[in-house]
């Protein structure tokens, strides 16, 4: 089938032919019909294993896992999903008997298999291997393109779960890239009085203001915190980090109020340096998120479905594999963009 490859660190990923997925038991195989690119393999793709403290992506990865397609094919074991159906899922397959598990946090299960990171080949290919279990039909009213936006949405969506978000509480979002976007909805959606953006890059702006919030700063002109209190009186009770570059976790800290809540959803892959005692000093609460629940994938989907959620102000470009290589390497620099989109049927 074709791909789209990583090679080496720093290269671009080339389109060629790797093995199609082997249906296991209780998995499936899906078609691709749609994959978004996510910062976190942009990241990978450069990330030097010295400074990031993760294990350096073996060569010939397929990454992505951010993906809808269509059912082509069911394993022993799988019960209530058949060939065509039009399906997204978490990327990983857990063992589904152990705590973890059924607990509802297969990611944290002690054999799981990551979809795009080496083990299990991800979407950025023709076919992509999923687990029943952790796979969720799409209803027909969801194209495929907003379909691989469940993922980054139920990201945003656990960020905001996790800071216990309540009706007319104040909220900065720092970062309008996909994530920050994403909470954006998702802290309007949940009752947000102030939902405020920052950012340094005018489009990203746009685009926040497009998906709901009600006032966006720009960070290379502005002073956020100063702006923040002009617009809702207050500095905010709910910081959401979502840019994950070093010294944003300081400024985070810096914006919160005194028993102020953080919520640090950017991945970043360098090493970084706060002053603990600003934390300390204004009590606050500091909580890192990662990955997310089923349950977070089946309200995206729901709410996708009854027209309650649009993210498609996101969907930037959709790109077919001749492109996808170019696409890729541009994301890495081109901060005008927002969510680009393999289409392997191109």
């Amino acid at each position: 089938m074709r791909a789209a490859i990583f090679q080496e660190r720093g290269e671009a990923l080339t389109v060629g032919e790797v093995a199609p997925p082997v249906c296991g038991r209780d998995e499936m195989v899906v078609a691709v019909r749609s994959c978004g690119i996510c910062g976190s393999d942009l990241h990978l793709a450069d990330a030097h294993p010295a400074e990031s403290g993760m294990a350096p992506l073996p060569s010939g990865s397929v990454m992505g896992h951010e993906f809808a397609g269509e059912v082509v094919e069911v394993g022993a074991g799988v019960s209530g999903f058949r060939s065509g159906d039009r399906v997204t899922a978490m990327p990983f397959v857990a063992c589904g008997r152990c705590a973890a598990c059924l607990a509802g946090v297969g990611y944290r299960c002690a054999e799981v298999r990551y979809t795009g990171l080496g083990a299990r080949s991800g979407g950025y290919a023709e076919f992509v291997g999923v687990g029943a279990a952790e796979s969720l039909r799409l209803p027909a009213g969801i194209d495929f393109e907003r379909g691989a936006l469940v993922e980054p949405l139920a990201v945003a969506l656990h960020a905001v779960n996790a800071a216990r978000l309540r009706p007319a509480e104040s909220v900065l979002i720092m970062g309008a890239g996909p994530i920050g976007l994403a909470a954006t909805l998702w802290a309007r959606y949940f009752g947000a009085q102030h939902v405020i953006v920052s950012d340094r890059v005018p489009e990203r702006l746009a685009l926040a203001a497009a998906l709901g919030a009600h006032e966006v700063i720009d960070a290379t002109s502005t002073d956020v915190i100063q702006s923040y209190k002009r617009y809702a009186g207050k500095r905010p009770d709910v910081v959401f980090e979502c840019v994950g570059v070093p010294g944003t976790q300081q400024l985070a800290m810096d914006y919160a109020p005194m028993g102020g809540r953080l919520v640090i959803v950017g991945v970043c892959m360098a090493p970084d340096t706060i002053r603990p005692v600003k934390a300390l000093t204004k009590e606050l609460q500091v909580n890192y998120v990662f990955m997310y629940h089923k349950q977070d994938f089946e309200l995206a989907i729901d709410l996708l479905d009854r027209e309650l959620l649009d993210p498609s102000p996101m969907l930037t470009r959709t790109v077919s594999f001749s492109e996808f290589p170019q696409a890729f390497e541009s994301l890495k620099t081109d901060k005008t963009a927002c969510k680009v989109i393999l289409r392997p049927d191109l």
